[in-house]
């Protein structure tokens, strides 16, 4: 049996099973990541967002899209990240993006985050 065409694109284009890509540019955060697709059907991206911000930020959340040659979103995951990234710090995330027929790159942003100060905390 023959795949759909479309099909057989996108699993050509996720052939190799890991590669580094860096995000979009997000003013205040530096995302690069790696794909997994060795599971069917759906990948992993593995990444770091470093805070590049002037303050920390909290309640971070990020998302990954599976997106077709033009772009268009056709799959999404969601990941908390961490409940604090101090200025300048790395913290490390996981997502899972379903794959579908069409699906050609992919692309992860900060979805949300709470800013804040780099001395928030208890008062002595």
């Amino acid at each position: 049996m023959v795949a759909p065409r479309g099909l057989a694109l996108a699993l050509l284009t996720l052939a190799v099973a890991f590669f580094i890509t860096p995000s979009l540019a997000q003013p205040g955060f530096r995302i690069t990541y790696e794909v997994d697709d060795s599971r069917p059907g759906r990948a992993r991206l593995n990444g770091k967002l470093t805070n590049e911000r002037p303050d920390d930020i909290f309640d971070v959340t990020v998302t990954a899209e599976a997106l077709d040659a033009r772009g268009k979103v056709l799959a999404r995951g969601i990941s908390y990240v961490d409940s604090r990234i101090a200025r300048g710090d790395t913290r490390a995330f996981a997502v899972t993006v379903p794959v579908v027929p069409g699906v050609t790159g992919f692309r992860v942003v900060v979805s949300s985050f709470r800013p804040g100060f780099g001395n928030q905390g208890p008062q002595s």
